[in-house]
């Protein structure tokens, strides 16, 4: 029997569920990876990988080796946005997560500068790297699995579920870290930290099972079924539509920036300016993560009524003032101040980022989507994410003063602001008939 209209959207529903609960878990898996490297960067590596430093050059090592895996993003978004749009978006997901949970685990097993001296930074610089492919090419098709199984109308909260991940990788990531601390005690910086790192494979093997049962989305079916598809989407992408690769690219810098200053700079600042304990620090990170995860998918959903550039421009327009607060609640050093400053952080950010995924998604044509997406969102990463702590670091130890670095991340919104508006609003393009 022929199947239903009715049959149909209850088919076409099912696998909207199963997509879009496959990007949050596999992404959440793929961001504890990327995080958990953050995390150690600032707290262990730089005693366990360049100990003969002092406290600040180690620290910009440490975040130097950290950084790599940002400049590795665009080379991931590249190779496998070239596999999303010529073999399917499924197929590059599981290669991104393998990927991604082979090279933490790897991290977890690099012997110190007391068992292997310098080696041991360039192994985990190695390792960093093939993160940053791994989580450069899982974005974009995260993102599609969810936006092109979706509607026109839910797609800014459908896409959100994909940006919920970050946080939910955070969570994870920070939860195992001070687990550790506590279990482990003194011994943490020996053998500890290392243990998240190893627990990465057992995630990656729940991920593989939940991402091997969803289905290819009906956009790159139909290209399939017509023959549309690029021989070289990247090259494409490029010649075509380079404006939405650099605007898109543009548009994520006051979310970026401010994004790492509030996750991983401010545990080097709070820790080693403020004085305050590590410990203590890393449970406001995650307090401010668990918020992270209610206002993404809330400020995805508003996108969606409000339209999208306009909650965009908003978070723009608050994180041109924000980040002075928050420095001046941190510097206050009053318990209380400090962790209003940390919870607030992610989510006046995602103002910007809950909206972020369906905003570059309807950028771009459907036989270039993935990889113009993935080389849009992955190349801010190169100029704003990766930079930031390091740009961070340098600023205070030049100027000892927050404000310096409050207006580095205020100068980065208005630099979004001005790249939303260059950037053409396409919010009403239908994903599947494109």
């Amino acid at each position: 029997m022929p199947v239903t209209t009715k049959g149909h959207d209850q088919i076409r529903r099912g696998n909207l569920i199963r997509a879009v609960v496959a990007s949050a878990i596999g992404t959440s898996i793929e961001w504890y990876d990327f995080f958990l490297y953050g995390a150690a960067a600032a707290l262990v590596f730089p005693s366990k990988f360049f100990p003969r430093s002092d406290p600040y050059t180690g620290t910009l090592l440490a975040f130097s080796t950290y950084f790599v895996g940002f400049a590795a993003r665009p080379v991931g978004a590249a190779i496998f946005g070239h596999f999303g749009d010529r073999v399917g978006r499924k197929t590059s997901l599981i290669a991104t997560l393998l990927l991604m949970g082979l090279s933490t685990a790897a991290v977890g097993l690099v012997p110190g500068y007391d068992r292997i001296g310098v080696w041991g930074a360039v192994l985990l610089t190695l390792a960093r790297a093939l993160q940053g492919i791994g989580v450069g090419g899982e974005w974009g098709g995260s993102v599609l699995m969810a936006a092109e199984w979706g509607d026109r109308s839910r797609r800014g909260f459908l896409t959100s579920w994909t940006q919920f991940a970050a946080p939910a990788g955070m969570v994870l990531a920070n939860g195992a870290l001070g687990l550790m601390t506590y279990v482990s005690g003194p011994a943490f910086p020996v053998w500890g930290w290392r243990v998240p790192f190893l627990l990465s494979l057992g995630l990656v093997g729940i991920g593989f099972y939940i991402r091997t049962g969803i289905l290819e989305t009906p956009v790159f079916a139909r290209l399939r079924e017509q023959g549309r598809i690029e021989r070289t989407p990247v090259v494409e992408v490029l010649r075509r539509n380079w404006r939405e690769v650099v605007l898109t690219a543009l548009v994520r810098t006051g979310q970026q920036t401010p994004f790492y200053i509030f996750t991983t700079y401010v545990l080097t600042y709070a820790t080693q300016v403020l004085g305050l304990p590590q410990s203590l620090v890393l449970e406001f990170v995650m307090i401010q993560a668990l918020v992270s995860l209610v206002t993404i998918p809330l400020f995805g959903y508003l996108s969606d009524l409000a339209g999208r550039r306009r909650i965009t421009a908003i978070g723009c327009a608050v994180m041109m003032v924000f980040p002075f607060a928050y420095f001046r609640l941190l510097d206050s050093r009053q318990l209380a101040l400090v962790f209003m400053a940390i919870v607030l952080g992610l989510p006046m950010q995602d103002l910007q980022y809950g909206p972020q995924a369906a905003l570059i998604a309807e950028s771009f044509p459907g036989r270039l989507r993935y990889s113009g997406s993935s080389l849009g969102y992955q190349l801010a990463s190169l100029t704003a994410g990766g930079p930031a702590p390091l740009v961070a670091l340098w600023l205070f130890e030049r100027y000892r003063s927050s404000f310096a670095v409050a207006a580095y991340v205020s100068l980065s919104a208005v630099v979004s602001l001005a790249a939303l508006w260059l950037l053409p609003d396409r919010s009403s393009r239908d994903l599947e008939a494109d």
